[in-house]
């Protein structure tokens, strides 16, 4: 392992210099080649490279409001545990049980440790309790996971965030969670009770960790790539999030231009990164790199100079002020804007031999070099004064009660005392366009866009490079011919590759897949086409998730924003029992309001106005928003909801069941495995499902071959879906289309390939197979249901998603009409219930009885 990144590689040329400290001074966009030169600036050429990376600090600060502001966050330090099961070979912070065992500790603070130093903390102005622990102890120490069983915690995540909310509760300080490896669900398990969280990325050097006597080498949450993904999860679930570089481990100039890069593009992407720390490393003994030299003060200032010209104006860049033995000025000249977290109280644990700089000596220092030294709040100014979705509501109150509504820092004479943390009050408040399932039809949404369509969904360049690879057609060597043989002979016995030439057949080919998925329909449920009389209740459409494909997510103060109280859905469920109805079909925005019981309090109400409709509701993302705002596990959840009325969940959320187009898709929806997780487990409550697949957006057929392989496995293993529904994709309001980077929907074809393929890839695990009406028009389902369909889903008397991103099919089907459509496929047509059951005379009776006459039977009740 080289000891420096000075040893790894050959000196730059003084031309090379010159050419990227002119490109630098001129402002001109820094390439990583031209960052590793700069990274080896020394003497003249250093000063030169500080001076215009002080100039860039300096425009950022005063765009922001800041001019001549330097910040810190006065904080407590708070080690909740040094078990870790990783083994980097520079770290004293992490023990073995017999080490605190020893020393009298426990495995973990205890909550009345914990609670001690917060609330001596608050009572010296601390604003900030700075969590700190190692990565996953219990993976690794039977020891940590006998301490949390016998606590009662499930697992580290959960033990953190019980102190999170006594913290808040108690004491009134923010907690900054800095945990380690956090899956997409723990951040929807901390975000709640944390107005920010860190981890450092440290270096994107793989050969780091994956090479024996590296670094990182043993440590598996030390790989660049998990590191990176995590740095993503929180950026797509809007987490303020502070990360950073640890120089001088053995990583090359070229390895850290590398890492400073990823970090840029991760901004980028998510306009999430509140600060990077810089951080240059330090030998301690009884370490295994105890004999590396530390990283020298001008690796250090170079690394920060060129990070400012990497990162921006905008960004926020830090060293900690107590590895650097007093050289303030020259950090400061360099083009940091922070100090960090600095506690009166507190050492700093992961370098203790390092004491923290006396408050008043930063500021003397700062002033030193003509810079006001001001505290600012764990989370930072620009994300305090962004609020939604940046900021759970449950913390708003703990951040205003310590913030300068003006300027977002930290009200310094402030009493820091604790806020409950609770659940907004009056949750299901009648509001905004409670009529929009009839006005969408007759009046239309007010605009094509929310008015945060710049910003909600990411930054869209960074989005159109991400997508670019996915889009790519692939060759296909199968022969079409010797496919559709095997087709019709047993299509259980498709290939991948032969089942991606099907989904690129075209002409005579695509006519006579169609024809064999029609026959193989016939044998296996017969010419019966099914239909349910169902009524779609959308509760609320505020959300702030950032689906790129979604029209009907609306912010809070958006024209077309509505949410409906508990009685308006009972009402609408009560109204859909009279003319007919078998089912409600229920899904909503993720509200930010919205407790985790809410659910709960939904399927109650309309079970308790009508005890026989079959609530179907849920989508997987709503279930594991709904778990994590409660503590509950997700399986523990679904058993509540269940108890409460819940009878079976839509596979909606799912999209494409592949992370390469789902990130493409959406910025913060649950990924691929999470979407399992809910699915299997509800399937094995008994919980039974829908499967559902969007495309015609940045796909391709392989994609949708990856789909469906993952429905049938899952279909194998539980038996719990009921059916699948083909989703074409509306293009017309869709976000990620008005941005130019999804194509205009599926074709004709696609459509007619995907329902045909489904209906073979599928066989014999899932027999149903839905079309879209809603969708497609009438013509377009009768052509699916010669294409292997069986089903015309439901009546839906509402419709919104759809018609809001511009579907123009409408929000309603009569019986009749469903059966026209069936007809015009040359087939008979009958009801179902939502898990193809026979449907009860009295239930067929009254739905023909009103059959014609809707929506005159569905006035809009309870409208503002």
């Amino acid at each position: 392992m080289t000891s420096s990144a000075q040893e790894s590689g050959q000196q730059p040329t003084a031309n090379a210099m010159r050419r990227a400290l002119k490109r630098a001074r001129d402002g001109v966009a820094l390439d990583v080649a031209e960052a590793a030169v700069l990274l080896q600036a020394r003497g003249a050429d250093l000063t030169d490279l500080c001076a215009s990376a002080a100039r860039v600090r300096d425009a950022g600060l005063e765009a922001a409001g800041r001019a001549g502001v330097i910040t810190y966050s006065k904080s407590v330090f708070i080690p909740l545990t040094r078990l870790c099961r990783d083994k980097c070979h520079y770290c004293t912070f992490a023990t073995v049980p017999g080490k605190l065992r020893r020393a009298g500790h426990g495995m973990f603070m205890s909550p009345d440790e914990v609670l001690a130093i917060a609330r001596r903390g608050a009572e010296l102005g601390c604003k900030e309790a700075l969590i700190t622990l190692g990565d996953k102890p219990e993976d690794r120490w039977p020891e940590a996971r006998e301490w949390l069983e016998a606590e009662g915690y499930d697992d580290t995540i959960a033990y953190v965030r019980a102190m999170a909310i006594r913290i808040l509760e108690e004491t009134g300080l923010l907690p900054h969670l800095n945990p380690g490896v956090m899956s997409w669900t723990d951040f929807q398990r901390l975000k709640p009770v944390a107005p920010s969280m860190g981890m450092m990325l440290e270096t994107t050097a793989e050969r780091l960790w994956s090479e024996p006597g590296g670094p990182h080498h043993g440590s598996p949450d030390k790989e660049p790539a998990v590191r990176l993904r995590v740095l993503e999860d929180a950026g797509r679930s809007s987490v303020p999030f502070t990360s950073g570089l640890l120089i001088g481990i053995g990583e090359t100039y070229e390895e850290r231009a590398e890492s400073l890069f990823a970090l840029r593009r991760i901004s980028r992407s998510y306009h999430g990164i509140q600060e990077l720390i810089l951080q240059n490393f330090r030998a301690k003994p009884d370490t295994a790199m105890r004999g590396m030299p530390d990283a020298e003060l001008d690796e250090l200032v170079a690394t920060v100079a060129v990070a400012r010209h990497i990162m921006g104006p905008s960004a926020c860049l830090q060293a900690p002020p107590n590895l650097v033995d007093g050289e303030y000025a020259r950090l400061i000249g360099a083009g940091i804007d922070d100090w960090g977290g600095v506690s009166p109280l507190t050492p700093d644990h992961v370098n203790p031999e390092r004491p923290w700089p006396q408050i008043d000596r930063l500021a003397e220092q700062s002033a030193a070099a003509g810079f006001v030294l001001r505290e600012r709040l764990a989370v930072y100014p620009e994300f305090v004064q962004r609020g939604e979705p940046w900021l759970d509501p449950r913390l708003l109150p703990h951040v205003r009660a310590l913030a300068d509504p003006e300027t977002g820092l930290a009200r310094e004479d402030v009493e820091v005392r604790g806020l409950p943390w609770q659940e907004p009050e009056e949750v299901f408040v009648p509001s905004g366009r409670t009529d929009l399932h009839r006005a969408i039809d007759t009046e239309g949404r007010t605009g094509d866009r929310r008015q945060d369509f710049d910003e909600v969904y990411g930054d869209w360049e960074a989005l159109r490079e991400a997508a670019a690879p996915g889009m790519v057609p692939e060759r296909i060597d199968a022969d079409v011919r010797e496919a559709l043989a095997v087709a019709a002979d047993d299509p259980t016995k498709l290939t991948d590759p032969q089942a991606l030439a099907l989904l690129h057949a075209d002409g005579p080919a695509l006519d006579a897949l169609c024809g064999i998925a029609d026959a193989v329909r016939r044998d296996v449920v017969g010419d019966d086409v099914t239909y349910i009389v169902t009524r779609n209740i959308n509760f609320t459409n505020v959300c702030y998730t950032g689906c790129r494909f979604c029209a009907f997510a609306q912010r809070r103060t958006d024209a077309d924003a509505f949410t409906l109280s508990l009685e308006q859905v009972a009402d609408r469920a009560e109204q859909a029992w009279d003319v007919g109805a078998v089912e409600v079909c229920m899904q909503g925005g993720i509200h930010p309001d919205l407790p985790g019981t809410a659910y709960f309090d939904i399927a109650r109400a309309v079970k308790k106005r009508v005890p026989g409709m079959h609530v179907h509701a849920f989508s997987p993302m709503e279930v594991v928003n709904g778990a994590t705002r409660t503590g509950m596990s997700i399986r523990e959840w679904l058993a509540e909801a269940k108890a409460a009325g819940l009878d079976s969940i839509p596979g909606t959320a799912a999209e494409i069941l592949d992370d390469e187009v789902r990130w493409v898709l959406t910025k913060g929806k649950l990924p691929t495995a999470t979407w399992v997780e809910v699915i299997r487990t509800a399937h094995e409550l008994g919980i039974r499902s829908s499967s559902t697949m969007m495309y015609g957006h940045v796909d391709q057929p392989r994609h949708w071959l990856g789909h469906l392989r993952l429905l049938a496995q899952i279909q194998q293993e539980t038996g719990g879906f009921t059916e699948f529904v083909t989703l074409p994709f509306i293009h017309t309001n869709a976000p990620v289309y008005l941005a130019g980077i999804a194509r205009p929907g599926p074709t004709t074809r696609d459509n007619r390939a995907v329902t045909a393929m489904a209906r073979l890839l599928l066989h014999p695990h899932i027999p149903n197979i839905q079309t879209s009406w809603v969708k497609l028009g009438t013509e377009g389902a009768a052509d699916m249901l010669r294409s292997g369909a069986n089903d015309l889903g439901g009546t839906l008397m509402e419709e919104t998603i759809s018609r809001m991103a511009g579907s123009s099919y409408g929000s309603y089907r009569s019986i009749r009409d469903l059966v026209a459509i069936a007809e015009a496929a040359g087939r008979p047509a009958r009801p179902r219930t939502t898990v193809y059951g026979d449907v009860p005379d009295e239930r067929q009776r009254a739905a023909m009885e009103s059959d014609g006459h809707l929506p005159e039977l569905l006035p809009v009740l309870g409208a503002e």
